[in-house]
């Protein structure tokens, strides 16, 4: 009886030194990469829902963008965004080939044109506003 008790040992340790190699051997390296999320405020002109729509459309089609909400009593847009795949003014651009003005990019003037009455802003509206809607 004390052989078979021995040799059922030394078989399980086998075994389990066998499955530990195996472990060992199939172990893979898993690289982390930090991505930097950056948020960013910046002025768009417009004012309605529609505007709202098409503005937060616009900056979220942009690969990388991954929250756009533009409020329409400030003006005032913000979006975050992982800086590994676009950057600031590429957000610009976006929201400018929409139609629509920020602080850096003026709008697309044949987009503009396209948009329907409610949307047509004040090209000098002030943006980016801590309060209530403030127009020149």
């Amino acid at each position: 009886m004390k052989k078979v008790i021995l040799s059922v040992a030394i078989i399980a340790t086998m075994s389990l030194t066998s499955f530990a190699s195996e472990l060992n051997l199939n172990v893979e390296t898993v690289e982390v990469i930090t991505v930097e999320k950056i948020e960013i405020t910046f002025g768009v002109r417009g004012n309605c829902g529609m505007c709202k729509k098409t503005i937060e459309k616009a900056a979220n089609a942009v690969d990388g963008v991954t929250s756009a909400v533009w409020d329409k009593e400030k003006k005032k847009m913000v979006v975050s965004y992982d800086d590994s795949k676009t950057n600031e003014l590429a957000i610009h651009k976006a929201v400018a080939a929409s139609g629509y003005d920020t602080d850096k990019v003026m709008g697309n003037e044949a987009s503009y044109e396209k948009l329907p009455g409610c949307c047509k802003y004040d090209h000098e509206m002030k943006m980016s506003q801590s309060g209530k809607e403030e127009n020149k």
